[in-house]
């Protein structure tokens, strides 16, 4: 039991920080240096992500796999409620010190978001969405967590060699995410370009 609880620890570190580079630092402080890195933002572009999202003041937001709070905190300054999700109960506690006092934390289970129902409008997921397994049970729970014409963003590395991110065959394409999310009931709404090792889509129910 506890190794298996190793390993998920593991596992929640490396979907936390596979787009900082191929072999992870080997401690909690570690992966939350690599994650809060400066040298990130050149290429994760944080407030331009923000900005395109067009976030409402009265919103509720899922961070899925919000690890210390990257977009969390980020989020949160423009909406009324975050839902900060993560499997690593540690990374957790760095999301809510390090954000606005509208971040309620999740602690979820590496199969279920554990997510209100009906209580999203927009579902965030960043740089993690090819760590889920059972992807089409995982879709179904989110669905489950949206309020009506809620949508799904989803940021994910582009399938091809990279200077950072996970190995190529970690990751999905920009169409297999589209095509699973169309089998899940979701239409892409919206392609944003600016992201040079990224691809950004956005989806809601049809």
């Amino acid at each position: 039991m506890r190794g298996f609880a190793l390993l998920l620890f593991a596992v929640a570190a490396w979907a936390q920080t596979a787009h900082q580079q191929h072999h992870p630092p080997q401690s909690a402080a570690g992966y939350v240096k690599h994650l809060e890195s400066p040298e990130r933002a050149a290429w994760q572009k944080p407030h331009e992500v923000v900005t395109a999202l067009a976030l409402r003041p009265d919103e509720v937001v899922a961070d899925i796999g919000a690890g210390p709070g990257y977009f969390t905190r980020r989020i949160a300054r423009h909406v009324a409620k975050v839902y900060a999700v993560d499997i690593d109960a540690e990374l957790l506690t760095k999301a809510k010190d390090s954000s606005p006092g509208n971040v309620e934390t999740i602690h979820a289970t590496p199969d279920d978001p554990k997510l209100p129902a009906a209580s999203v409008d927009t579902i965030f997921i960043c740089d993690v969405l090819h760590h889920i397994e059972n992807r089409p049970a995982y879709y179904a729970k989110l669905a489950a967590a949206l309020k009506p014409g809620g949508r799904i963003v989803n940021i994910d590395f582009f399938k091809k060699k990279l200077p950072i991110g996970p190995p190529v065959g970690m990751k999905l394409t920009e169409q297999q995410v589209t095509d699973e999310l169309a089998a899940a009931g979701f239409h892409k709404t919206a392609k944003h370009d600016f992201l040079p090792y990224q691809y950004f889509l956005e989806f809601r129910t049809k």
